[in-house]
């Protein structure tokens, strides 16, 4: 990181960079503390107390959104107006603009914060917010859109690097897929109504939720990884080449796979086999993505010993794999059969949320934060191997908790005896989790911990770190 060679040399525009690095922090502990205590809630429900915006179904909406859109939106955000500047050699287009993105989104998870535990939802998944809030985060979109590509556009070298080919696709297809998933009839000010009805209201939802994974949860990611990674390592991308396959095979795949979600439902049977087909397919670019990243660190795999930043951004990448298989092989109709509704889906969900989404995110935190503050490093190396067993031990526990009860919940429910009976009630079934959930509580219980104790680093890194401007170099710099 270099400081300013002189008082009129332009510089990057990070202080809107810094705004989300933080909150990133912030709002990971929220999101991961009202999923820690739903978790609770699961294993003993009293512990809602018999408060309605206490219960858990307004409390597993107000995560979702939290941890997904707080938290890997604040990161997405810091990242990719971080990423964009350094790769183009040029600061932010309209700074302004970026910093009313900022202001904009922190309104927008303060709304949810609000609306969601008194009940004002549309009730879609990951797309629950009402109108009014839907229409800001629409302005806020096409604000950052302007932001992002205004930047390109202004860029100082001839090359666009792939990481903003992935911050780029995943801007675009989020803005399409909320407006489209969105429309709705006002009723009242905080009520609203889909456009669309019945099966087709279903089409649009999963075409939208499972689209919100693959741009938003996934393409978005990438684009950390294909930055943070390189810089990380001090190595070059294993193959440029490999990663325009993987975009553009990513890109066109990941729109036709949503359909797997409505398998033995009313959608037409085409539609369902197409959904699966093209989740068979994904395997491919996303399995070439990971090699492509782990395979970055040829000829320097002994910095992982040292450097538990790489130890999160490799790892991160080890789950995207698993969660990359494991969708696929769940899209397959006999599978789902067993595996839907069950908890098999939760530990799914969140091996892509907590190991990838997650650990991917943290590690690039870990990278930039102290560069923001004029520090080369975070105040404490040592808290953040800590940060890393914990939370690599937590998503173990969870994941594994959820895979055995999904199965054996999808085993039970289709338990028939001889005479067609049912082997098990479903009591029989929930009662059979009990020591699971407990387990999913651990395991949520220490990923939280491994989240405050990188508040506490970041918190000690910022007090005794300076925010000084960066110039950006004269002389255009490789990726």
């Amino acid at each position: 990181m270099t400081s300013l060679a002189r008082s009129d040399a332009p510089v990057y525009s990070d202080t809107v960079v810094r705004g989300f690095a933080l909150m990133t922090v912030v709002w990971g502990i929220v999101g991961m503390l009202v999923g820690v205590i739903i978790a609770a809630q699961l294993t003993w429900p009293e512990l809602n107390f018999g408060i309605s915006f206490l219960s858990y179904g307004r409390l597993r909406p107000l995560h979702t959104n939290a941890v997904i859109f707080a938290f890997g939106g604040c990161a997405l955000f810091a990242t990719s107006y971080h990423v964009v500047q350094r790769t183009c050699q040029t600061k932010l287009f309209l700074p302004g603009l970026a910093m009313f993105t900022f202001i904009g989104w922190q309104v927008v998870i303060l709304a949810a914060a609000i609306t969601l535990p008194l009940g004002l939802t549309q009730g879609k998944e990951y797309a629950e917010l009402e109108w009014p809030i839907d229409l800001l985060i629409a302005v806020v979109w096409v604000a950052y859109a302007i932001v992002f590509f205004g930047t390109i556009g202004t860029r100082k070298v001839r090359h666009i690097y792939v990481a903003n080919w992935f911050f780029g696709a995943f801007i675009i297809a989020v803005a399409l897929l909320h407006i489209v998933n969105s429309v709705a009839i006002p009723f009242s000010a905080f009520k609203s109504y889909s456009a669309y009805a019945g099966v087709q209201d279903a089409m649009v939802q999963w075409w939208y939720g499972h689209n919100a994974v693959g741009f938003f949860l996934t393409a978005g990611f990438l684009g950390m990884m294909y930055y943070y990674i390189p810089k990380q390592a001090g190595r070059p991308v294993y193959s440029y080449r490999l990663s325009i396959v993987h975009f553009w095979a990513l890109v066109f795949t990941y729109m036709w796979a949503g359909p797997h979600h409505l398998h033995y439902t009313a959608l037409p049977d085409w539609a369902q086999s197409i959904g699966m087909i093209f989740s068979l397919v994904l395997l491919a670019p996303s399995w070439g993505g990971m090699i492509n990243g782990i395979m970055t660190l040829s000829g320097a795999w002994h910095k992982l010993r040292d450097d538990p930043i790489l130890k999160f951004l490799i790892v991160s990448l080890s789950f995207y794999g698993m969660s990359t298989f494991e969708g696929p092989m769940m899209s397959i109709k006999t599978v789902n059969a067993l595996s839907h509704y069950t908890d098999w889906t939760v530990g799914h969900v969140h091996s892509g949320a907590l190991g990838w989404v997650g650990l991917v995110s943290m590690g690039a935190m870990y990278h930039l934060i102290p560069r923001l503050f004029g520090r080369k490093q975070m105040y404490s190396v040592k808290a953040i191997d800590l940060h890393f067993w914990i939370a690599t031990i937590g998503i173990v526990l969870y994941i594994a908790a959820m895979w055995i009860a999904g199965v054996m919940q999808g085993l039970m429910w289709r338990a028939v005896n001889t005479d067609g009976t049912l082997v098990y009630t479903f009591v029989e079934s929930v009662k059979a989790t009990f020591p699971f959930y407990v387990i999913r509580l651990l395991g949520g219980l220490l990923y939280l911990s491994g989240m405050i104790v990188m508040a506490w680093n970041t918190w000690m890194t910022v007090r005794n770190g300076k925010a000084e401007p960066v110039a950006i170099p004269l002389v255009p710099a490789h990726a």
